[in-house]
């Protein structure tokens, strides 16, 4: 079994051969002169998430500076996604990321991991594990997914967390590790912040 195929099966696999090396060079090169684009260089961005991602859906927009280990090339866009600036993508292994999903400064989604033992280190291995971010998820400032995380539909993720395991749908999770704080309620339909109130007749 080649490295390129091990990859693909999220074995331990050594991504320094030239069969890998040589696809994610130019991807990074591609990258960065996509981060040398101005913030109204809108057809211009969205033309490289097209192009270079493995798959990108309607009104996506990226902030830059914008960073991924293989250009993109292996995240999966659907549509209308909003990441600002300094998002880091370890996508290694794939990344799906849902409709609607909005994602906050500083953020990283990693896929990609190395073994435990040491003797698997010293020779530089490592595997990847896919993440999934689910329909209309937002991500909070400086948050982290570890590979192989799946975060469920409209959950929210607070800003700093680091999340190491699967978070289910329609709750807020927070903190180090990240953990289920609540279930979004009918408190949220009257409440945008604290103690004030949301005024639903400004937004009929």
């Amino acid at each position: 079994m080649t490295e390129i195929e091990k990859m693909e099966k999220g074995l331990i696999y050594n991504p320094n051969v030239e069969e890998i090396a040589g696809i994610q060079r130019p991807l990074l090169d591609g990258l960065k002169e996509f981060n040398k684009l101005k913030s109204s260089d809108i057809l211009e961005k969205t033309k490289y998430m097209k192009e270079v991602f493995a798959s990108c859906g309607d009104g996506c927009y990226i902030e830059l500076p914008f960073y991924a280990n293989f250009g993109g090339a292996h995240v999966h866009f659907g549509n209308n996604v909003y990441a600002n600036f300094n998002l880091t993508l370890v996508d290694d292994g794939h990344i799906y990321i849902g409709d609607n999903v909005m994602i906050g400064p500083n953020v990283t989604i990693a896929t990609a991991n190395h073994p435990i033992l040491p003797e698997f280190r010293l020779k530089q291995l490592q595997y990847n594990k896919d993440v999934h971010i689910e329909e209309n998820v937002w991500l909070g400032a400086n948050v982290t997914v570890v590979p192989g995380v799946t975060i469920g539909k409209n959950s929210v993720i607070g800003a700093g967390s680091v999340v190491v395991k699967d978070i289910p749908a329609n709750v807020v999770a927070v903190g180090n590790p990240c953990k289920v704080l609540r279930e979004i309620s009918d408190h949220d339909k009257e409440f945008f912040y604290k103690e004030e109130r949301i005024d639903w007749d400004l937004y009929k």
